[in-house]
């Protein structure tokens, strides 16, 4: 897509963090997932997590996610790069390096608060998960953002 002053943005995949991003406590709203399965009909959608609350497989069965289990925030920088060029939507520190690695980054500040530096490595801050993927989904809602 081009943005009136501000440039060109392409990417093929949409990398979510699980844990105050996509949901809280380890749970993903079902609004949330019919929107997932939305945006996987135009990218590859991928959710990079520690699965901190043990619920990522259970959360996400059945939906058209890939799932990639990570340890740390340097380990999901390092994967989210085999999926170039990528949107990434996040919250902590440790998706610091993911959002910066993105061509569109979002930065979700929900029930679990955001991390400084996740806020200062994106590109659009928003208050809910669904405010980013509806933003992906409708170009001139991002446009209307990042316009210069």
């Amino acid at each position: 897509m081009e943005i009136p002053n501000y440039g060109r943005i392409e990417f093929r995949a949409v990398l979510f963090d699980l844990n105050g991003t996509l949901g809280e406590s380890g749970r993903v709203d079902d609004e949330v997932k019919h929107l997932l399965e939305r945006l996987a009909d135009r990218y590859t959608v991928v959710v990079l997590s520690a699965d901190t609350f043990g619920t990522l497989e259970d959360e996400l069965r059945g939906l058209p996610v890939r799932i990639e289990r990570v340890s740390s925030g340097t380990e999901k920088a390092r994967i989210a790069e085999g999926y170039k060029p990528y949107a990434a939507v996040g919250n902590g520190n440790n998706d610091v390096a993911m959002l910066e690695g993105a061509e569109l980054a979002f930065c979700v500040i929900g029930p679990e608060g955001a991390s400084i530096d996740a806020l200062l490595a994106s590109d659009v801050v928003v208050r809910d998960v669904k405010d980013a993927i509806g933003m992906i989904l409708d170009e001139k809602k991002l446009i209307a953002t990042l316009r210069g």
